[in-house]
Formats: structure tokens, C-alpha cells, sequence
């Protein structure tokens, strides 16, 4: 008998595949492992050659680049004991290394066109140990923590002499790509007190240690570049950070690549003048070639979840509903390298979702359903899933609580409702200033149509659960509904006004999603769930980490008081580490922790209808 079963720690047991580069008939991909007795990530870059089937590896390593000649790659290794990290340059052939430069804090590292040069981005703080100073903002950012005065750090490495040959420095945010012989600067412009974060950029060209302005105050970013002309990603004018991303190829004059299709853009290279690039469209990522003319690659129920090419050969991760990503090559026919996890999912029940349109006031929204392993005339309960964002999306890929819970016997239901991704840029915008309105209508517009295709789904035992504007939307629908007969509400907002004052992005996103002037708008309080808490009925519980600086934990903390202040049943799990998205990056014991707080409270709230939720009896054996 098989000892692999859906649980808490299965997601344990899986290969987690990242960061697929490829130079020539080689390429290299960071593979992941959850070390659960150890309460770790272990990362090891793997080499493939493709025509042979030869595989090596690095252990410890991450941030795989090949050289533009084949010869080297170059990756990064954290030195622990020292908190740095190390860049090393391996030849490919032998992967004989050797240590290049250590520095405290690296983010990116790209290959001149020499094959010599290396280009370094990181940054520095004043690292003060008893204090921390600011004349900016925001004070902190997620994932990154305290600012501290941070700049953004570049270096020009010669990895023969091992020396830095250049050095410059750029106000956080700033990110920059080789150009020629010259470097691309991405500078976050500033409005008058304060800089415009992921709206309006400066973009400047750095050679020998002058600059040239290339362009003010625009909407795009140069993310690549083949020596002659830079790829751009965003738009040349954003009124709203929520508008769709396009690209354009700069040489002198713009010129517009994708904004006749209306969707949003991801991740986009520059390969011998072709622009591959991936496209969210209607719960698909897909990979599209501009070559003169848009033409598809790869289109279908899946998300690419990154992609490298080379001479017209491309090397991606691509990911399913219910299966993890592997590793494909495209050289005129689409060819799956890996395999990592499939004798496990031999051994593990996954359920394809049911895809359903239905309308939803002046709308036709996508959603989908999964429908668990049911006896005939047997009532199953519901759990309703909401994504992030609220220009998030679900669709084709592999959610874990969506499989392990299907697997406990729920039905899952989720739903794109306006302000989703994948679809076009008025439809994203709709949500502005009237979020928790008309897009949780879509919600609840949606799960009736799910009853009117499921009657063995049971009414009388619907729950609810999200992330993030998935949180927000948890807390919302309790206050709103009493549909719902329980609710796990992870890092949501509760609170509009809080979290535009403490939020790392409050000072933009929230005046745009909820509306400007903040102090005196009255959408602040009338879209917070926090003032309809006497309405709740349903139990709830809060999941939040303590480093979360996205969704701050004042917002758990408020609605749970709030709420147990009026005698409502509410439980809040408070995570020491791990910032906003500590959900799928906190440690292997977190993380376990986590999935089986989410699977028990549902069990005993839906099925057993228990009061009272004991966690010391549930997370026994843990530790």
C-alpha cells in the first residue's frame, strides 16, 4: 500500500522546478525541495544536456545565467555563516567553479555580450543595529523588510580578474539590464514628495559613468535587450497602476508589439530580433512569437510559469490543474524534459476542474468547479475559493488546498470576477472604488450557478477562503452573506483606512482600489468589513504572519477583537515569520502547520459541526 497521501505534508514530497535558461543544447533550471526534518528549502541548479539525456548538478545554488558564448555559467550560492551571498562561475563542461565576488545583498546578475562581464544589482542599507532611519517612503516593503535608507546597488564584475571594473548607485526599485556595452537604468520617477512606484519610470542609459536620459515619466520598464534595440514592457502612460501591461520595441522610435490583443502581459524576451512573450488570458498563461505578426506557440488549459530562449528553441515550465510544472523545450514541436513528479501523482487522486460560464448583472464570468468522488445521492460540502489581487486569476494550474481538500470530499468552487486578469483591461478596472460591490456579486452570482449544476452540492454547508484581496473578501462575505457557515480569512484587509496608512503599497494601490483622499472618503469605512462585524454568524479564522507588510497583521488583529468583543466565534493563528505570501514560501513546518489548521477547521466546522477548535489536540505531532 501506497504511504503517499493527500495530508498536510504532501506538498512535502514534490519537486519544485524555477528559472528555466537555456544556451544552446543545454539547460539549466533551479529544482527545490521541502527538507522537512530540517524545516528547510534545499535548491540545486541542474544542468541538462538535451541531445544526450545528461543530467548534473549543484547543490546549494540558485540564479543560473549561462554566458552568451556556452562556455561558463554563472550562479549564486548563500554563504550562511557570513548572510551573503556568493556569485561563482562554473565551466560548463567540467562545472569546475569558482567564487567570482561576495556581497550582502544581491537581487540579479546578467552576462555581457563579452562573455567576461558580469552585471550585479543589490543593495544597501545604513544597517544600524539599534535603530532604523527614513526620510522616505514607504518605512518597509514585503519580503524585504525595513528600508533603512535603501539604494539600489549596480556593479560592472570582470569575472577573470574577479574585480568590480564599475560602480553606481540608484534609489530603490531601480533595476537596470546590459545594453551593448552600456546599462539600461530603470529609475522609479517621483512625484513631487514622493516616488511613483510601479506607475512612472525615468529610464536612463549608463556608459563609463555618464548617463543619458532615454525617457521621463513613462509606464514601462526596459526588461531586455539584444545591443540594438530594448525591449519594453507597460505602456507609455498609465492613468491607473490596475492597466494591462503591452510591449514595445525601442531603437530610436517605439514601436507597439502586442496591444491589438487587449490582454495583459507577463514575462517577454528578445531573441534574434523575435519577441516571445506570455499572455494571461481567461484563467491560461500562454506563450505567444512576434516575428512581424503575433502567431501562438503555446495555447491551452495550462500556465507557463517561466520560459528562456535561444536561437529560436525555447525552454519552459508548464504547469496544470493537476499537474505540477515540468520542463518543456519548444523547437518546432513541444517536448516535455521532466518528470520529477509524476510517480507521485500515479499515487495521488487529482480532479480536473469543471470549467462553467454564467451571467452576473452586465457580465459573463468564467468559473470552475471540482467535483469530489461522490456516491449517488450523497450532499457534499462546498468551500469557495477567492483569488489575490483583485487583479489575480484563477484558471489552469495547481492550487495544493484546492486538491487536498476535493480529496477530504468538498466541492471547490472558484470564480474570475471582475477586476481578474486574463481578460480585457475595462474589465480589470471595473473593480476600482467599488471593491467588495459588484465583484463579490459576480462571487455569489456564480455560486448559484454552480448549485443550479450540482444538486448534490449542500447548501446548508458552504465555506469560504482566500488570500490577500481573497482574505479581504472572506471577512466581506461573512458580513454580507449568511450563505456561508464558516470562513478562513488569510492575510486580509479589514480595515481600507489602516491599510492605506501602514500597508508597504497603501500610499498607492489602496487610494486607487478603494479612492483618493483617503481622510475624508467615506469608501473607507463603508467598504471595511470590520464596521458590518455584528452581522457575522459563520466561524472564522484568521491566519496571518507577524512579517506580513503587504496586508499588515492590524487587520486580523482588529476584526478578530472586534469580532470576539461581540461574542463571535473567531480563532486567529498568528505566524512568527514569513511575509505576505508566507502561504507557499514560509518554512516546510509553517507550511505544514498552516494546510492543517485550513483542513481541520473546514472538517470540524462543515462536517462535524464541532464548537470550539483545540488546537494543541490538532497540530499534535507537528513539531
Amino acid at each position: 500500500m501506497s504511504s503517499i497521501e493527500w495530508n498536510e505534508k504532501t506538498f512535502s514530497k514534490f519537486a519544485y522546478l524555477d528559472d528555466p535558461q537555456i544556451k544552446g543544447g543545454r539547460v539549466a533550471y533551479v529544482l527545490t525541495k521541502a527538507n522537512m526534518k530540517d524545516n528547510r528549502y534545499e535548491n540545486t541548479v541542474v544542468v541538462e544536456d538535451i541531445e544526450i539525456g545528461a543530467r548534473r548538478f549543484i547543490e546549494n545554488a540558485s540564479m543560473p545565467r549561462f554566458s552568451p558564448d556556452g562556455r561558463k555559467l554563472a550562479f549564486m550560492m548563500p554563504n550562511e555563516e557570513k548572510k551573503t551571498s556568493e556569485i561563482w562561475v562554473a565551466d560548463v563542461e567540467t562545472l569546475s567553479a569558482k567564487r567570482v565576488l561576495e556581497a550582502k545583498n544581491v537581487r540579479f546578475i546578467q552576462w555581457n555580450d563579452d562573455s567576461r562581464r558580469l552585471l550585479v544589482v543589490g543593495f544597501k542599507r545604513r544597517d544600524d543595529e539599534d535603530f532604523i532611519f527614513e526620510d522616505d517612503v514607504p518605512v518597509w516593503f514585503d519580503n524585504m523588510g525595513f528600508f533603512d535608507g535603501e539604494k539600489t546597488t549596480f556593479w560592472v564584475l570582470d569575472t577573470e580578474s574577479e574585480e568590480i571594473l564599475e560602480e553606481f548607485e540608484k534609489p530603490r526599485f531601480s533595476s537596470g539590464i546590459w545594453h551593448g556595452n552600456a546599462i539600461v537604468v530603470n529609475v522609479p520617477y517621483r512625484e513631487g514628495s514622493k516616488p511613483a512606484f510601479f506607475k512612472f519610470t525615468d529610464i536612463y542609459l549608463w556608459r563609463d559613468g555618464e548617463e543619458e536620459k532615454l525617457f521621463e515619466k513613462v509606464s514601462f520598464q526596459a526588461v531586455d535587450s539584444d545591443g540594438k534595440t530594448i525591449l519594453l514592457r507597460g505602456k507609455p502612460e498609465k492613468k491607473k497602476l490596475s492597466e494591462h501591461d503591452f510591449l514595445y520595441l525601442y531603437d530610436g522610435e517605439l514601436k507597439a508589439i502586442n496591444e491589438h490583443l487587449g490582454r495583459n502581459t507577463g514575462q517577454a524576451k528578445l531573441d534574434g530580433g523575435r519577441v516571445y512573450f506570455t499572455l494571461y488570458e481567461a484563467g491560461s498563461i500562454n506563450l505567444y512569437l512576434w516575428d512581424g505578426e503575433v502567431e501562438p506557440i503555446t495555447v491551452g488549459e495550462h500556465w507557463i510559469m517561466g520560459f528562456d530562449t535561444d536561437g529560436g528553441r525555447v525552454a519552459m515550465l508548464i504547469e496544470t490543474a493537476t499537474r505540477l510544472r515540468e520542463l518543456y523545450i519548444y523547437d518546432g514541436e513541444l517536448k516535455q524534459l521532466t518528470d520529477y513528479n509524476g510517480p507521485l501523482f500515479e499515487r495521488l487522486r487529482t480532479f480536473e476542474p469543471r470549467h462553467f460560464r454564467f451571467k452576473s448583472l452586465d457580465l459573463e464570468i468564467d468559473g470552475w468547479y471540482i467535483r469530489p468522488e461522490l456516491k449517488e445521492d450523497e450532499k457534499a460540502p462546498v468551500i469557495v475559493f477567492v483569488h489575490g489581487g483583485p487583479k489575480g486569476m484563477y484558471g489552469h494550474y495547481f492550487k495544493y488546498e484546492m486538491q487536498l481538500m476535493a480529496n477530504k470530499g468538498y466541492y471547490i468552487v472558484f470564480v474570475n470576477p471582475r477586476g481578474s486578469n486574463g481578460y480585457s483591461e475595462e474589465f480589470a478596472l471595473r473593480v476600482l472604488e467599488r471593491t467588495g460591490l459588484e465583484d463579490f456579486l459576480d462571487i455569489m452570482n456564480g455560486i448559484e450557478a454552480f448549485f443550479r449544476l450540482e444538486p448534490q452540492a449542500d447548501r446548508e454547508r458552504v465555506g469560504i477562503t482566500g488570500i490577500s484581496y481573497g482574505g479581504f473578501m472572506t471577512n466581506w462575505a461573512l458580513t454580507q452573506s449568511e450563505l456561508f457557515k464558516a470562513g478562513i480569512s488569510e492575510n486580509g484587509i479589514s480595515y481600507w483606512l489602516t491599510s492605506y496608512a501602514f500597508s508597504d503599497i497603501g500610499l498607492w494601490f489602496d487610494k486607487e482600489v478603494i479612492g483618493d483622499d483617503p481622510l475624508n472618503n467615506e469608501n473607507y469605512r463603508k467598504l471595511s468589513p470590520l464596521f458590518y462585524v455584528e452581522n457575522v454568524k459563520a466561524p472564522i479564522l484568521l491566519i496571518h504572519s507577524l512579517e506580513d507588510y503587504r496586508c499588515p497583521l492590524d487587520q486580523s488583529v482588529m476584526f478578530y477583537h472586534a469580532l470576539r468583543d461581540l461574542g463571535k466565534e473567531a480563532y486567529i493563528a498568528i505566524f512568527r515569520r514569513g511575509a505576505h505570501g508566507h502561504s507557499i514560501r514560509g518554512s516546510p513546518k509553517h507550511r505544514a502547520k498552516r494546510y492543517k489548521l485550513f483542513m481541520e477547521f473546514f472538517e470540524r466546522k462543515l462536517k462535524k459541526y464541532e464548537e470550539g477548535f483545540d488546537v494543541e489536540k490538532i497540530l499534535k505531532g507537528l513539531e
